[in-house]
């Protein structure tokens, strides 16, 4: 069972995202909280894979929980739950280690997949809020950040700029490795250098990247 802590200041939002998720037979939700700092207690004494946290909640943020949670409890994989999917948000969260972000509008089956794929160790991106957040960069410092990816990434072989683009849509290894026609482990291996290369500390680092220099997914 993927173990969840939902943390949201509005009542109603917990209650619909426990019902979502609840109904997945593999998940189960452990915990709830109102604020940041109820989150971080809660997390270091209850068993928790998943950790969903609303960005804007009292007492302690949700990107300052996020980084709480990186000191108390490392292995929690945590998920930033947002209405407003700015820009800034996204690489403060990134920064702290955040697994992904979605938008509270999210559908119900996008919801659960967000959950396993985070559970799982992958990285993801959520449509909508990224699309949300791209909407918001057609600005001179976008094209900069276009033109600092895009150099960044020349680096990098064309079969890894390949693996890198299917991060990008947030595709866990193992769907990369199908539209690749390569295993899973070969896919852990060129994420890994592709890390490396990049100098990102995960996976959605490295995903925004790629979305930044404009990089697309082939299909072979």
């Amino acid at each position: 069972m993927i173990r969840v802590l939902i943390a949201d200041d509005e009542p109603l939002i917990r209650a619909g995202i426990r019902m979502i998720l609840t109904s997945a037979e593999d998940i189960e939700v452990v915990a709830e909280a109102r604020d940041g700092q109820k989150a971080v207690d809660t997390a270091r004494s209850t068993a928790v894979d998943v950790a969903l946290l609303d960005i804007q909640m009292p007492v302690m943020d949700g990107l300052t929980a996020l980084a709480e949670l990186g000191r108390a409890a490392p292995g929690v994989r945590v998920l930033m739950l947002t209405t407003f999917g700015e820009r800034d948000n996204v690489l403060r969260a990134v920064g702290h280690g955040s697994a992904g972000f979605l938008l509270k509008d999210t559908a119900p089956q996008e919801l659960i997949h967000a959950v396993r794929s985070a559970a799982a160790g992958n990285a993801y991106l959520s449509p909508a809020a990224t699309r949300h957040v791209v909407d918001t960069l057609a600005s001179p410092a976008a094209t900069v950040r276009g033109e600092e990816a895009r150099r960044r990434l020349a680096g990098l072989t064309d079969r890894e700029r390949q693996v890198l683009a299917l991060l990008g849509e947030g595709l866990s290894n193992a769907d990369a490795g199908a539209r690749l026609h390569m295993s899973e482990a070969t896919v852990k291996t060129y994420v890994s250098r592709i890390l490396t290369k990049l100098d990102c500390d995960n996976r959605v680092q490295a995903a925004l990247l790629a979305r930044d220099a404009g990089l697309e997914p082939c299909v072979e």
